[in-house]
């Protein structure tokens, strides 16, 4: 069933998935801000607050296999609805922590809660809007996550000398509650097609993805480019920013604001664009491609101070906004009674490299500190491996796609599953 267009589709359809991706983004890049105080209150490490920010992404990554089968299975109204309560009791959780342990359990219900959002987005938009649109309602999807994103910087900096961050923590809660109610209450109850598969069989098609020269294709991308970006929004900027540029923490809050400002008109840009480009012949794949090679530019810049750092960190958010593309290219593939499980599989890579990214660089600053090296100095060697692991994940982008589920036969799909209803 095909919608009418926005607006008329809008505030019932559009709009509490809207607000369910920016709680999920603004939780995931928050710590990013208030890390300077949970250090100083906790008196933390850095690789103490690398793991626990990064417990968001181990309980998110964790949650996509089930959360997959889960929206084929039982449709994106009921899943991301549930969840949400996870995350309302999560966020009242962490306002309530007063250690490490309490406050990374916390974290990792946040994480969980907001395992769906986007992925339960997406999977509603295959469900009820034509393909050529699917570019255009990624783009849209994704910039409600970067004004989450923008929320998290300056607002909640603003916020925490007046309020506090507990105090933010429980409007987060009451917030996710009421996004809880709103997708019940304006979502169809749309279950999916999988609902009649045994619990094998459903088992069996997750594990043929994963095996899929398809999907394989595009692990390494996600892992170090969609999780390294989210690495360093949503933790490392900041220090990187006030040990490198020597920036105090209200001006490094505000080039995060740029940063996510950038991502921000990045995902617009798409949104509008991306029909347009569809109807072209320009691919998911193709705005990846561009992207990525532009992302390193930049990053290279960023390394070696090639520019104002206001200015670079822009246009690495703006450029970083081709990371949403990867759920449909890697989809593309596949069929789209399969859309739920290949993004959540595509969505694990991304948020494993998060979680991998973001403590590893932690454990390494440590490391690189106690063998006697100035944190800024550790700051640049880190950044330099992301880039090295970034520059080989783009590697298999850059050439023309052999294999194809449509073309070679060999799909772990079983035949009776391969069929696209949508498609005639």
């Amino acid at each position: 069933m095909a919608l009418p267009p926005l607006p008329r589709a809008g505030l019932r359809i559009f709009l509490p998935f809207a607000l369910g991706y920016f709680l999920s983004y603004l939780l995931r890049t928050v710590n990013a801000v208030i890390s300077p105080v949970l250090t100083g209150e906790l008196g933390l490490s850095a690789a103490d607050l690398g793991l626990l920010t990064s417990t968001y992404f181990l309980a998110f990554g964790l949650a996509q296999i089930p959360v997959g089968v889960a929206l084929d299975r039982l449709g994106p109204r009921r899943v991301e609805g549930t969840l949400l309560l996870v995350t309302a009791f999560g966020a009242a959780s962490f306002a309530l922590g007063d250690s490490l342990a309490a406050l990374g359990l916390a974290r990792a219900l946040i994480g969980l809660g907001v395992s769906a959002c986007l992925m339960a987005a997406l999977s509603g938009f295959t469900r009820w809007y034509p393909r050529e649109r699917q570019s255009s309602m990624t783009g849209f999807i994704m910039s409600a996550g970067a004004v989450g994103a923008l929320t998290a910087s300056v607002p909640v900096e603003a916020a925490l000398p007046l309020m506090g961050w507990r105090a933010v923590f429980w409007i987060v809660a009451g917030v996710a509650l009421a996004a809880s109610v709103l997708i019940f209450r304006l979502l169809p109850d749309d279950a999916g097609p999988g609902g009649r598969e045994s619990a094998g069989e459903a088992l069996r098609l997750v594990a043929g993805i994963y095996l899929s020269p398809q999907f394989l294709r595009f692990a390494g991308s996600s892992l170090c480019f969609v999780g390294g970006f989210m690495a360093l929004q949503s933790l490392w900027a900041v220090p990187w920013l006030m040990n490198v540029n020597r920036l105090d923490i209200g001006h490094a809050a505000r080039i995060l604001v740029l940063l996510n400002l950038g991502m921000l008109g990045g995902q617009l840009s798409i949104g509008l664009l991306g029909t347009s480009l569809a109807r072209r012949g320009v691919t998911p794949l193709n705005l990846m491609q561009i992207g990525y090679c532009l992302v390193l530019f930049v990053e290279l810049l960023i390394l070696f101070d090639g520019g104002p750092p206001a200015v670079l960190w822009f246009l690495l958010g703006l450029l970083s906004a081709v990371n949403s593309q990867t759920y449909l290219a890697s989809a593309t593939h596949f069929p789209r009674t399969l859309f739920g499980r290949v993004s959540t599989a595509t969505n694990l890579m991304a948020f494993a490299g998060a979680f991998l990214m973001q403590w590893g660089m932690g454990l390494t600053l440590d490391a690189l500190k106690d063998a006697g090296y100035a944190m800024d100095t550790a700051l640049q060697c880190v950044f330099a491996g992301l880039i090295a692991l970034q520059g080989l994940a783009i590697l298999p982008l850059l050439r023309e796609a052999r294999l194809s589920f449509r073309r070679s036969g060999e799909s772990p799909v079983p035949a009776a599953s391969r069929r696209d209803p949508r498609d005639g």
